[in-house]
């Protein structure tokens, strides 16, 4: 018989930053990932007192908003346009839970499962721990709120009440797994390079689409209320989350047969989601990414090659022909390209195409404005030409060493100046036209034009001069397009510049009033050559006179642009 008797093993004794953490399977998933999610917005807040201040300025306005909104859905029971009033809504909210994730993905750390990929979690708990995870914050809180309002528009009767508490939970949950599983599906993308220009460009997108809401609220307005609406409701109806909420109507009317299939539709959808959302799971936490393959592997990179040399082509066709012709065909490359690439550059040219159609054709369809309105475009295009050499950063002391002599800046802003019109120039060309077309304005198409290009050749002039006078550096990370300290410097460069650019196109502007007072109206066509070739004689004059400024300053140059 065997003296060693069998003890159980002493427990661990606590250390100094508390007990020890619970076993694996100690505490439920769904409680863990929860007090994670709190714990990552009380520590986000901790950081500093603005970003605290930001989120419960944020949370207080959405919430009062929220309220405002309840009592005006509860103020429309029994209204006959509260069905439409309400399912718009939600599928407006459900757009919104969609893209947001695309557009702000740094706003949740949650989003991006990757974080969980060394944990031994399976994807059917996680899925599930996340979803009740995902309904902590202000965003649920305020779908919340804007269902529950919803809810109480469309109940009629004690069969509708029964089911309006099932509805408005699928719902919610509906667009919560969209969202996650969008988010999900586009993880590799957000966390990309090309995921943070689609960050980068959000704002731009959402004040589009808040012009397009505007147009399309004062045509209906205009155009016999709220019943234009009513095809696109009915289509709606049958919609995940729509059907869900229409169900309520449906039991209300006596309709349970369409309320059932429009709620199992609705349960349909959340399955799908929630599908979808454990595969795209599933495939991040065993799938390689880009980082664990070679380029060769990679079909995406395999193209670059005839890409660039394309490229190359069009700049070296572009240039014009004699002995620097090599070195212009590699300048308006290399800017085309930072275009393409850079984020800050793609965010601040995009801006400037979308407002400057904006502007004049938006007028142009609620039926007011002006064909000179397309003069908008080119002022928007032309300030692309400023801060030149701020575009590059730190950079820039590879051109600084090429930059020894007044022609050697001449010929590198006239590089620069000759990428920027060819995409400038016929996109000028094409909103005046459109602008005309959609006015019928034809008449006065060739006096427009002939400013928009006298406009574009004075904005190339300042801006190449403010450039080498003003240049100041861009941050590289933020939100930010100035370094701290140079706010003064932009503003003076940017405005100055137009103002002079406007100002210079006063001759031209002379020549066309005194056509129109004189009578000349038959001469009018004349601003547009003189339009064109004024244009074109202050970019070369601009030009001239900026380059021996760019070739004395080149130390203050690269210092200024290197502060971010």
């Amino acid at each position: 018989m065997s003296d060693r008797t069998t003890t159980a093993p002493a427990p661990l004794p606590p250390t100094a930053a508390g007990p020890p953490p619970p076993p694996p399977g100690g505490r439920p998933l769904t409680a863990t990932l929860v007090r994670l999610k709190l714990s990552l917005l009380r520590n986000g807040l901790r950081q500093s007192a603005g970003r605290r201040a930001a989120y419960i300025a944020s949370a207080v306005v959405s919430l009062l908003f929220a309220a405002l909104l309840v009592l005006g859905l509860v103020a429309l029971r029994g209204h006959a346009y509260a069905p439409t009033v309400t399912l718009v809504l939600t599928a407006a909210l459900a757009l919104g839970w969609a893209v947001m994730p695309l557009f702000f993905p740094s706003g949740d750390e949650t989003l991006d499962p990757t974080r969980l990929v060394m944990l031994p979690l399976r994807p059917e708990p996680l899925v599930r721990s996340l979803l009740v995870a995902s309904l902590v914050g202000v965003g649920p809180f305020f779908t919340l709120c804007l269902l529950t309002g919803s809810l109480v528009a469309l109940t009629r009767g004690w069969a509708a009440a029964v089911l309006a508490v099932p509805a408005g939970v699928l719902t919610l949950l509906v667009c919560v797994a969209l969202a996650r599983a969008v988010a999900a599906a586009n993880t590799r993308l957000l966390t990309s390079r090309k995921g943070r220009d689609l960050a980068v460009l959000s704002g731009l997108i959402i004040a589009v689409g808040a012009q397009l809401v505007n147009v399309a609220v004062q045509r209906v307005g205009s155009a016999g209320g709220l019943t234009q609406l009513d095809p696109a409701v009915a289509v709606l109806r049958w919609i995940p989350p729509v059907s869900a909420l229409s169900s309520v109507e449906e039991a209300g009317r006596g309709q349970w047969g369409r309320a059932l299939a429009q709620l199992v539709l609705g349960g349909a959808a959340l399955g799908l989601l929630l599908w979808w959302w454990r595969r795209s799971l599933t495939k991040l936490m065993t799938a390689p990414d880009g980082s664990t393959l070679g380029a060769a592997d990679n079909p995406a990179r395999k193209g670059r090659g005839d890409h660039t040399s394309r490229l190359r082509a069009f700049a070296y066709a572009l240039a014009p022909s004699g002995r620097e012709r090599e070195r212009t065909a590699a300048v308006v490359e290399r800017s085309l390209r930072y275009v393409w690439r850079d984020p800050k550059t793609k965010a601040a040219w995009i801006t400037s195409l979308a407002i400057g159609l904006i502007i004049p054709v938006f007028n142009a369809l609620q039926g007011g404005g002006s064909v000179y309105l397309a003069c908008f475009a080119a002022g928007m295009l032309g300030v692309q030409m400023y801060n030149q050499f701020g575009q590059d950063t730190s950079a820039f002391w590879m051109v600084a060493l090429s930059l020894s002599t007044a022609r050697d800046a001449y010929v590198e802003l006239r590089a620069r100046a000759l990428a920027l019109l060819t995409i400038t120039l016929p996109y000028a060309t094409l909103v005046t036209v459109l602008t005309a077309a959609l006015l019928g304005a034809w008449r006065q198409l060739p006096e427009a034009l002939g400013l928009s290009y006298a406009l574009l050749g004075a904005m190339t002039a300042t801006g190449a001069w403010a450039s080498a006078r003003y240049p100041y550096s861009i941050p590289q990370e933020g939100n930010k397009n100035v370094a701290p300290g140079q706010a003064g410097l932009a503003w003076i460069s940017v405005l100055g510049g137009m103002v002079g650019g406007a100002a210079l196109c006063l001759p031209l502007l002379a020549l066309q009033i005194g056509l129109h007072a004189g009578g000349g109206h038959a001469w009018l066509w004349v601003v547009l050559p003189a339009g064109a070739a004024y244009g074109t004689l202050l970019a070369y004059t601009g030009l001239r006179l900026a380059a021996p400024k760019a070739a004395g300053r080149v130390p203050e140059i690269l210092e200024a642009v290197s502060k971010g």
